[in-house]
């Protein structure tokens, strides 16, 4: 049999994860679908849902000195609303791409990352904007980069009694730019074939000083390309960027074959699409 808590302090919601097992719930875009469909096919679901959408403070986007905190509650419209800078764009434009506009009225950006889907909108581009992770329990709270949070398919290291209370996105500094592309089926309400986010920074001569470039929907978990980061370095920012780019940087990439699209066509659109985002960066920031 199911139970529900809705509690209203984060006290009261770490007390229930300390002493049972909880599939945890905000906007529940996915949890909501998945429970619908094991109940339609008689299939066994979570015993205990837990719904943070009433812990207070948790739904704000808070500058700090050197970073921007977003509360497990902070939802993708709020992303797109919020009075962020510019190198923000690569998470501004994947909000768009979340589902509709409806989805990103209630969908979080947090659940986006906990549900650790291949093809979540959302990781890429947090990934280029070297976010890490606020895990709270009542033993205490850590921080986790969250290139080793999400660990596989629908697996993060997150443990039973912990709640991610929030994803920390550390300031860059104003030569900064990013942007996202997404390829899918159709323009919206669609899962991804595969997408890139990246962000450079550039150094008085507008060379290349720092490069994050990542791709979804290309493996269990969204990888950043580390050889192609290295060999961005140095390298004047602009169009010509998409030049650098061959096969090898790829190398570490696993697509599937799956209704979506094989592996192979998955491969070369990633080469395609990660060319035309250095060609952006190169150019400039996207203004979402």
């Amino acid at each position: 049999m199911q139970s529900y808590d809705r509690p209203e302090t984060i006290e009261s919601a770490l007390a229930i994860l300390a002493r049972q097992s909880c599939t945890i719930i905000a906007g529940g875009t996915d949890v909501y679908p998945a429970l619908a469909t094991a109940q339609a096919w008689g299939k066994p679901f979570a015993a205990h849902l837990l719904d943070v959408s009433a812990l207070p403070d948790l739904d704000r986007i808070v500058e700090t000195e050197d970073a921007y905190r977003l509360g497990c509650r902070v939802t993708w419209t709020h992303v797109l609303e919020a009075d962020l800078p510019n190198w923000f764009a690569a998470l501004r434009l994947a909000a768009r791409e979340v589902g509709g506009v409806q989805i990103q009225n209630r969908g979080t950006v947090v659940g986006n990352v906990c549900n650790a889907s291949p093809a979540a909108d959302g990781v890429p581009a947090l990934l280029a904007l070297d976010a890490q992770v606020e895990l709270t329990s009542h033993d205490g709270q850590r921080v986790v980069p969250l290139a080793g949070f999400v660990t596989g398919n629908r697996l993060t290291d997150r443990k039973a009694n912990e709640l991610l209370t929030a994803v920390i996105i550390p300031k860059r500094g104003q030569t900064a730019r990013s942007s996202f592309l997404k390829l899918g089926a159709r323009q919206y309400l669609v899962i991804s074939i595969v997408m890139v986010a990246g962000l450079i920074e550039t150094d008085a001569a507008g060379r290349v000083a720092a490069a994050r470039i990542a791709v979804g929907s290309c493996s269990e978990v969204a990888q950043r390309l580390a050889a192609l980061e290295s060999a961005l370095i140095g390298q004047m920012a602009d169009a010509r960027l998409a030049d650098l780019v061959d096969e090898t940087h790829l190398a570490g990439l696993s697509p599937i074959d799956d209704p979506r699209g094989s592996a192979t066509y998955r491969r070369t659109a990633a080469l395609i699409l990660v060319r035309r985002l250095l060609a952006r960066l190169g150019q400039g920031s996207d203004t979402p």
